[in-house]
């Protein structure tokens, strides 16, 4: 069979359904010929559009949420890298030619990602069938058994609708109270003793603003020394957010009349065998003596707080890693390390959000941290903070949630 030229760019513009390609910031890329008249909107009103700028939720019927699960979806997929099927969508539409007035419209949704030279996702399909006359027609006949179920499946859609609309309702309420958790007990604190200190949170996408990570910079007794730690608690949501609230609490407890950080991670590992939801919780802590310029560290089966000294080596101190707070039934004395530093050197500890992603070996996520702060070694806590989420976080946000803590020593 001779080879045929495919022109590709005429498929996707007579393909029957509608079709737009979105780039990473969701921005309209292309639309077929079905899309544009599905939308009722022309080329020129679409591409180089933000999709939410063309289409907002119905600022009448704010409840019908179809922007803010479309914008879930588009974040899931930019995160994950896999496609996302959508379930059916009311999602009004404004006339054109009608401006103010809103059309009551169902649409099923699919976004499949594309990706790049560089094996991150370049562009969105996001395809789509709009099932609003289908679901009517049918819901109107109703004659034969098709047609109610039909019908049925029209009503389910709206009875859907409504329970969704309860439950962000609920999930506002929810969101109030781990606002004030989060003020409460991640606090955005610059300083320790006479040292700069750059913290930052981010929570997953889709969660709650406060979640199971958590840090913690304390004045330790005795010398010209401090705690930094951080931790994390497996979870989202209030639940976790409490867990946390307790070890966190225990751990800078410990840690202020303890001789060392094994010692306080021995004291908050048999609490944590009594805190429901504490399974699997990981935490590591760092004293840090500025008399001896030294940094004595445990771990807990979490990932290894990273040492960038002046001159750019880095160094993990990953020498005393045991497994998480609750996993021995019976107390073990906990390993203990200490490292040498020079003023001017930086200190980061982090919770696993940054550095793994699916199908990728935590080496990988490692070595990218280890880049990205070798190269702005000379900012300062807060720019390289605010640099090293930047470089390492997907463009989305990640899907799980992320704690991070620049010490300049």
């Amino acid at each position: 069979m001779p080879e045929t030229s495919i022109d590709y760019a005429a498929v996707y513009r007579a393909l029957p359904g509608m079709v737009a390609l979105l780039t990473p910031d969701l921005v309209f890329a292309d639309v077929n010929e079905a899309f544009v008249r599905g939308s009722g909107r022309s080329r020129e009103d679409l591409v180089g559009r933000f999709l939410f700028d063309v289409f907002p939720d119905n600022p009448k019927e704010p409840e019908s949420g179809g922007a803010h699960h479309l914008r879930a979806s588009l974040l899931r997929v930019l995160s994950t890298g896999e496609r996302d099927t959508m379930a059916v969508q009311r999602y009004d539409v404004e006339s054109p030619e009608r401006p103010g007035e809103w059309e009551e419209r169902y649409w099923s949704p699919v976004n499949t990602p594309v990706f790049g030279p560089d094996g991150k996702v370049a562009l969105i399909v996001h395809r789509i069938e709009e099932a609003t006359e289908l679901l009517r027609a049918r819901s109107r006949t109703g004659e034969d058994r098709g047609g109610v179920l039909e019908a049925e499946l029209y009503q389910r859609a709206r009875e859907l609708q409504e329970l969704n609309n309860r439950l962000r309702q609920a999930h506002a309420r929810e969101r109030e109270v781990a606002l004030a958790l989060q003020e409460a007990m991640l606090s955005a604190r610059r300083q320790v003793g006479h040292h700069r200190a750059a913290v930052r949170y981010r929570p997953a996408v889709g969660a709650l603003n406060v979640c199971g990570d958590w840090y913690d910079l304390i004045d330790l007794v005795g010398g010209h020394r401090i705690g930094v730690s951080v931790g994390d608690v497996v979870g989202h949501g209030l639940a976790a957010a409490g867990v946390m609230g307790q070890l966190r609490s225990a751990l800078s407890a410990a840690s202020r009349v303890a001789d060392g950080p094994a010692q306080a991670l021995n004291v908050v590992g048999r609490y944590a065998h009594v805190v429901e939801g504490a399974e699997s919780a990981t935490a590591v802590t760092t004293f840090i003596d500025f008399d001896r310029r030294t940094i004595t560290y445990s771990s807990a089966g979490h990932p290894p707080p990273v040492l960038l000294h002046h001159d750019g080596r880095v160094e993990f101190l990953d020498q005393a890693t045991d497994p998480p707070l609750d996993a021995r039934p019976e107390p073990t004395p906990r390993p203990e390390a200490s490292t040498t530093f020079t003023p001017g050197a930086t200190l980061v500890l982090y919770t696993d959000g940054l550095i793994e992603r699916r199908r990728e070996d935590i080496d990988t996520g490692l070595l990218r941290l280890a880049e990205s702060l070798r190269r702005h070694r000379t900012e300062d806590p807060e720019n390289l903070a605010d640099i090293v989420l930047l470089e390492l976080l997907p463009p989305g946000g990640a899907t799980d949630d992320t704690a991070l803590v620049v010490v300049r020593l």
